[in-house]
This record gives structure tokens, C-alpha cells and sequence, in this order.
């Protein structure tokens, strides 16, 4: 494909004087492709002098070689690759699914579907992992709920972006303030990138606080984010931005004394939200109208 890359480089800088209306590309071969033809091109306008003309547009690529003929239609292989090179173009443009291939490493601790610009997609959690833990996710409560998540929708679904922030002891201190205006602006960011997919920011222990802060001090609404789902908040008793009731979900397990109001679902130490992760996934299903 190197040399068929340069073939195609040479063509798009060609320039002619014809006063022809159409003109042609002979027919030539590139190495372990074939010998193919190209379509005729129109002439550019602008009087009868030299112009100059280009190969179509990468997103148009696809459906010029189903007409590009050399006794016959071109390899099936060729073809694919066209096409996967026009549907990265719309990789990002707003349409859900676009591009889209198997998100994320379900049990990695980070996650990066929003500053990779990986695709455009149904749902986007953002998370914010607790204190101490390693990655952008962590590894607690977090990647359960993201495998969930893809195993129940899809991987082509769902895209995951972690918080970068301390996560360090004394960041408890201010409530989530190490990280709220990052992950505000990663929500910008993705919807900004994907104005369609649905996000929900979610959060565990210190990276709880740091959703409640995401609204406080960095300004989001439930205009932005469709749902939040906690875990182990330690501030629990308070609202979360101006989502209704119905849109947040905590879940504090029986024996946490860090949220100290156990919900019910959960039953364990602070360490033990691992096993919500179907409930955390069901409802953010349904929180944001996809189930």
C-alpha cells in the first residue's frame, strides 16, 4: 500500500491544459493490487488555460473504486481499505457510531475515549477515580461498571474517559476540588467532540466529591449530563448539581463508613463496590433512555 500511497500523491499534484470537458488517467498497475483504471474527471472551469485537478475527496474514495475497471472490478481487499479510509473521516463528526470500533481494556485503569477521540458514541462516562488509586480510573469500582456497561450495550457503544487528577490523601480535604473543573471540562469536551452521546459522570470515594464539585465550581447543569452514579460518596446527604433524584444514583455498601448511609445495595467494606457493577450499569442504562 506504501507504493500505491505515492501513486496517488503524483496524480493529485497533476496539472493540464485541455479544452476538453472530461479527460481520463490511463490504466496502470500498482504492485500486488492490479491493473486498474480510474474514472474520468471533469475539466475545472475557468476558460481553456491550465488547471488543475484533484483526486476525490478521501470520504468519496469508496465509491470511486466500485467504479474504477480494469476487466473487471477491483480486489475486494482494495475496496475495504477504501472504505475504512472514508469512514475515518466521519470518525468524531458528531454521528453516533461513526467509525467506531471495541472501546477500552474492561480491567484497565485508564481510560481515554474523550482525549483520543476515539469515535462517537451512544454513552460517555466520565470517572473519577478514589484516593490513591492507580490510573485515571483506578480499579475498584470503576472497570466493573465499564465492562458491564459494553457487555450489555455493546463495546462500540460506550466510551470511558478518567479523570486526570491527584486523587492524593490531602485532596480530600477540599471536597473534590483537585478535580472538578478537569472533569467539567472533559464533559465540554465530549460533547463538543459528540454534541448526541449521553454522558454520565460517575465516581468513587474522593472522585465522588469530585462529580458534586464538577457542578459547584465547574459550572455544569443537567442540560450537560444525563445521570451521575456514585460510589461510596462521602457526601452523600448533599444534592447532586441540579440533577433530579431520579438521574443520581449512590451506592453506599452496609459496612462503609465513608458515606456512612448504607443504600441497600451493597453489602461490605468501603473496598467492595465491585459487585454493583450490573446495578451501576442498569442504571445508567435507563437513566439515560437507552435500555
Amino acid at each position: 500500500m506504501k507504493n500505491s500511497a505515492v501513486y496517488i500523491a503524483a496524480l493529485a499534484s497533476l496539472s493540464y491544459a485541455s479544452p476538453v470537458p472530461q479527460f481520463s488517467i490511463p490504466s496502470f498497475s500498482i504492485p500486488s493490487l492490479g491493473s486498474f483504471s480510474f474514472p474520468s474527471f471533469p475539466k475545472p472551469t475557468g476558460g481553456s488555460g491550465l488547471g488543475d485537478f484533484s483526486i476525490p475527496s478521501l470520504g468519496s474514495l469508496a465509491a470511486a473504486t466500485s467504479t474504477a475497471t480494469a476487466g473487471g472490478n477491483l480486489p475486494s481487499s482494495v475496496k475495504a481499505t477504501a472504505t475504512s479510509i472514508a469512514q475515518a473521516t466521519s470518525t468524531n463528526s458528531g454521528t453516533i457510531g461513526s467509525g467506531c470500533t471495541a472501546q477500552g481494556s474492561n480491567g484497565g485503569s485508564s481510560e481515554n475515549g474523550v482525549t483520543d477521540k476515539s469515535c462517537c458514541t451512544d454513552l460517555t462516562v466520565i470517572f473519577a477515580r478514589g484516593t490513591g488509586e492507580t490510573g485515571n480510573v483506578g480499579t475498584i469500582s470503576g472497570p466493573p461498571m465499564f465492562k458491564s456497561l459494553r457487555n450489555k450495550l455493546g463495546a462500540d457503544k460506550v466510551t470511558v474517559q478518567g479523570v486526570d487528577y491527584p486523587a492524593s490523601a490531602a485532596g480530600n480535604a477540599n471536597l473534590g476540588a483537585d478535580g472538578g473543573s478537569k472533569m467539567a471540562d472533559l464533559v465540554k469536551t465530549a460533547l463538543s467532540q459528540c454534541p448526541s452521546t449521553k454522558i454520565v459522570l460517575s465516581g468513587y470515594s474522593q472522585g465522588a466529591m469530585v462529580v458534586h464539585n464538577a457542578f459547584s465550581a465547574g459550572g455544569l447543569s443537567s442540560s450537560q449530563v444525563a445521570a451521575a452514579v456514585l460510589f461510596g460518596d462521602p457526601l452523600i446527604s448533599q444534592s447532586v448539581g441540579d440533577l433530579s433524584d431520579d438521574k443520581v444514583k449512590e451506592f453506599c455498601a452496609s459496612a462503609d463508613s465513608v458515606c456512612g448511609r448504607p443504600t441497600g445495595d451493597v453489602s461490605g467494606s468501603h473496598l467492595s463496590y465491585g459487585s454493583a457493577a450490573d446495578a451501576a450499569a442498569d442504571f445508567a442504562i435507563s437513566a439515560v433512555g437507552l435500555s
